[in-house]
C-alpha cells in the first residue's frame, strides 16, 4: 500500500509541474518577440530617407562632320520614268503564303473597330495603292517563274498559258495557283488602266524588290471586287491586254481582250474557249499597243452589286498593258481623229485624282481613252471631274525676297550701352568698328562692342558672307536588264542613277554667327517635249564658323533614277534627262542673300517652284502641268 501511494504522489508531482513549464516557455517566446519588435522599430526609426542625386554630366567628345561620299550601287532601287518616288525595300518572305481574304476590301472600307481607316496616297501607282477606300478592287500578284517558297521555278510560255487556262476553268479559284509565288502585299485599285509600261513596274508596285539585272516575265495580276451603280445602267466593256486581260462578272466571262497571235499562243479561244466576242467593232480600233476587243452587254440594277474579277497577264516580259473602258448604251462618244475609234471613258469606281490621272496619262495615248468622264461604279452618286486641272492664269508670281544692303543703310536710331543715342545710317564694319554716316555726312567710327545687342544684330545681317556655290551632280550608268528566255527582242532602254547636292565655301573674311538656310532644286527635262519635272528638293541649315571653315554640303537622300525608253527601235525615246538646278541661301530674316541657277526663269518663279511636289511636271512658269502624252509614232512596228 505504501509503495502504491508513493507512485501516485510522484505522478501527481509531475502533473503539477507541467503548467509551470508551459508558462516558462510562453514567457521566453514573448520576450523574444518583444525583443525582435524593438529591433524592427529601432531600425525603421533610425533609417534615413534616401535622396536621389542625379549623376554628374559626362562630357562626350564631339564628332567632326565630314563631307559624305555617296557611291551609287548598281542595285539601287529603280524609279518610274515619269515619277520620282521614294520606296522602302520590303523583306522578302518566300516561305509564307497568305490565305485568300475575299472580304478584305469591303472590311477596310467599312472601318476597323468603329474607326475609319484613312488611305495613304503618298505613293500613286496605276496598279493600286496600299490601302482600301471601300469601293475598290483588291489585287494579288503572281510570279509563275518562282515556286510558292520564292525559289526559281522552270517556266515557259506554253506552261504559263496552260496554268492560266486551268485557273479560268477552275472558276477562278486561287488555290489552283497555290504552287506558284504570290506576293504578300495586296494592292487596291479603282481602275484597270495600266498603259504600256515596263513589266518590272507591275512587280514593284506590289512591293516586290527591284532587280536591275532581271526581267519579270510570266506574271499575272488577279483583282476581285464588286460591280455596282447607283442607277439602272446597261453597258459593255472595251479593252486590251498584253498579253491577256479577262473580265468575269457574276460568274460569267464578259470580255477576253487577249493579245492576238494569228490563232497562236494568246488567241482569245485559248483562255476562254466558250466565249467569243459578238461585236463587229472588235479588233478594229487601236488602244495602246494593239487593237481593242468589245465585250458583252451587262445590265445592272440600281444599288444591286455583282461580283467582278479581272485577270491580267504578261508572258514575254517587255511590256505590261491592260486598259478597260466602258461604253454605255445610247451614249455618243467623241471619235479619235488619229485612231478612228470612239474615245471611251475608263472603268472606275471612284473619280480619278490628279496624281493618278498624271500617272495614267504619262503612257496613255490621248486617242485611246478618256480618264475624266463616264460613269463611276459605286453605290452612291459622285460628281464628275471636269477640266481644267491646272492653273492657266497669267498672274505673275511674287518676286523672291532678296537681301539688299541698302535697306540696312537707311538712317535709324542707334543705342549705345551708356544710354546715348544717335541718328545715322550704317556704312560697314572695319577693324571692329562700326562706320556710321550722320545727317551732316560726317562718318563716325565707334567700336562695335559699345552698341546694343539689337544694333549689333543689324550690323551682322547687313553684311552677310559671300560664298562660292557649287551644284554637285554625279551619275552612274545602269545596264539594261537581261532579256527573259522567251523575249523576242529588247526595246531601247537607258537608265542612270543620279545623286544631286549643294556645296558651299565661304570666300569673304569675317565672322557671321547666325544661321543660314540653304536649299537646292534639281530639275529634269522631258526628252520629247517642252516639259520639266522636279527631281529632288533638299534643304539644310548651318552657321559659318572656324570649325567648319565656312563650308557646308548636303546631298540627295538616295539615288534618283532617270529612265528613257522607246516602244520600238524607230520610235523616239521618251523619258527624262537632267535639266538644271537652283540653289538659294537665306538668312534668318527670310531674305535671300545669294543664289545660283542654271536657268534664270527658275529663280524668277521661285515662289511657284516651292509649291511643286517632288516628281511632278511643270512649265517655265513653274506651274504644275500634266506629263507629255505618247503619240501614234510610239506604236510598235511588229504589230
Amino acid at each position: 500500500m505504501k509503495k502504491g501511494k508513493r507512485q501516485v504522489d510522484k505522478s501527481r508531482k509531475v502533473t503539477k509541474g507541467m503548467p509551470s513549464a508551459v508558462l516558462l516557455s510562453i514567457a521566453i517566446h514573448v520576450a523574444l518577440f518583444l525583443l525582435a519588435g524593438m529591433l524592427v522599430v529601432f531600425t525603421v526609426v533610425k533609417k534615413e530617407e534616401q535622396k536621389f542625386e542625379p549623376p554628374k554630366a559626362i562630357e562626350r567628345p564631339k564628332m567632326k562632320l565630314k563631307k559624305p561620299k555617296v557611291k551609287v550601287k548598281k542595285t539601287s532601287k529603280p524609279k518610274p520614268t515619269q515619277r520620282i518616288v521614294t520606296k522602302m525595300n520590303r523583306a522578302n518572305m518566300p516561305e509564307i503564303q497568305l490565305p485568300e481574304m475575299s472580304s478584305m476590301g469591303e472590311g477596310l472600307g467599312a472601318g476597323l473597330g468603329g474607326f475609319d481607316m484613312m488611305p495613304d496616297f503618298s505613293e500613286v501607282s496605276v496598279f493600286g495603292s496600299g490601302q482600301s477606300i471601300g469601293n475598290d478592287f483588291i489585287g494579288t500578284f503572281y510570279d509563275f517563274t518562282r515556286g510558292r517558297n520564292g525559289r526559281k521555278n522552270a517556266m515557259d510560255s506554253g506552261k504559263f498559258i496552260t496554268e492560266l487556262r486551268r485557273f479560268v476553268k477552275s472558276g477562278w479559284n486561287p488555290s489552283s495557283l497555290a504552287r506558284y509565288y504570290r506576293s504578300p502585299s495586296k494592292r487596291y485599285t479603282t481602275t484597270f488602266t495600266f498603259p504600256p509600261t515596263l513589266s518590272s513596274n507591275a512587280a514593284e508596285a506590289f512591293g516586290e524588290p527591284p532587280d536591275d539585272e532581271r526581267t519579270y516575265y510570266c506574271v499575272a495580276l488577279h483583282y476581285k471586287g464588286q460591280l455596282v451603280h447607283p442607277e439602272d445602267i446597261k453597258f459593255r466593256f472595251w479593252g486590251l491586254g498584253s498579253e491577256a486581260m479577262v473580265v468575269r462578272v457574276d460568274g460569267r466571262t464578259v470580255l477576253n481582250a487577249a493579245y492576238p497571235r494569228d490563232g497562236g499562243e494568246f488567241d482569245t479561244a485559248v483562255l476562254t474557249p466558250m466565249w467569243q466576242t459578238r461585236s463587229a467593232d472588235s479588233r478594229r480600233y487601236w488602244m495602246g499597243i494593239n487593237l481593242s476587243v468589245v465585250g458583252d452587254w451587262i445590265t445592272l440594277k440600281a444599288g444591286e452589286p455583282l461580283e467582278m474579277e479581272v485577270l491580267c497577264a504578261d508572258v514575254i516580259g517587255t511590256i505590261f498593258q491592260s486598259v478597260l473602258c466602258v461604253e454605255v448604251e445610247g451614249e455618243e462618244y467623241e471619235r479619235s481623229l488619229e485612231r478612228g475609234g470612239p474615245i471611251l471613258p475608263i472603268f472606275k469606281t471612284s473619280p480619278v485624282s490628279v496624281d493618278l490621272m498624271e500617272a495614267i496619262h504619262a503612257n496613255l495615248n490621248p486617242g485611246d481613252a478618256c480618264v475624266t468622264n463616264g460613269p463611276v461604279f459605286c453605290d452612291f452618286t459622285v460628281p464628275e471631274r471636269t477640266e481644267p486641272y491646272y492653273d492657266t492664269s497669267d498672274v505673275p508670281p511674287l518676286k523672291p525676297e532678296l537681301h539688299e544692303k541698302s535697306n540696312y543703310q537707311e538712317p535709324r536710331v542707334w543705342t549705345l550701352l551708356d544710354g546715348r543715342t544717335l541718328d545715322a545710317g550704317f556704312v560697314t564694319v572695319i577693324g571692329g568698328k562700326a562706320v556710321l554716316k550722320s545727317g551732316k555726312r560726317k562718318q563716325l567710327k565707334i567700336p562695335v562692342g559699345q552698341f546694343s545687342q539689337e544694333d549689333r544684330l543689324h550690323m551682322d545681317l547687313a553684311d552677310p558672307p559671300d560664298f562660292l556655290i557649287n551644284f554637285s551632280k554625279t551619275s552612274e550608268f545602269v545596264p539594261p536588264p537581261k532579256p527573259s528566255p522567251i523575249q523576242h527582242g529588247m526595246r531601247p532602254l537607258r537608265r542612270s542613277d543620279y545623286i544631286f547636292g549643294a556645296e558651299l565655301k565661304q570666300r569673304s573674311a569675317g565672322a557671321y554667327p547666325h544661321e543660314l538656310h540653304v536649299e537646292y532644286f534639281a530639275v529634269g527635262e522631258e526628252i520629247d517635249g517642252d516639259n520639266y519635272i522636279l527631281f529632288d528638293r533638299q534643304s539644310s541649315t548651318f552657321i559659318p564658323s572656324k570649325e567648319n571653315g565656312g563650308c557646308h554640303s548636303f546631298y540627295s537622300i538616295e539615288p534618283i533614277r532617270l529612265t528613257a525608253t522607246a516602244m520600238r527601235s524607230a520610235s523616239p525615246m521618251r523619258g527624262t534627262k537632267y535639266g538644271g538646278f537652283l540653289i538659294t541661301i537665306t538668312d534668318e530674316c527670310g531674305k535671300i542673300i545669294q543664289y545660283k541657277t542654271s536657268s534664270k526663269w527658275l529663280f524668277e518663279n521661285l515662289e511657284n517652284l516651292k509649291k511643286l511636289p517632288v516628281g511632278k511636271h511643270f512649265d517655265k512658269r513653274c506651274i504644275r502641268v500634266g506629263p507629255p502624252r505618247p503619240t501614234q509614232a510610239d506604236r510598235p512596228s511588229w504589230i
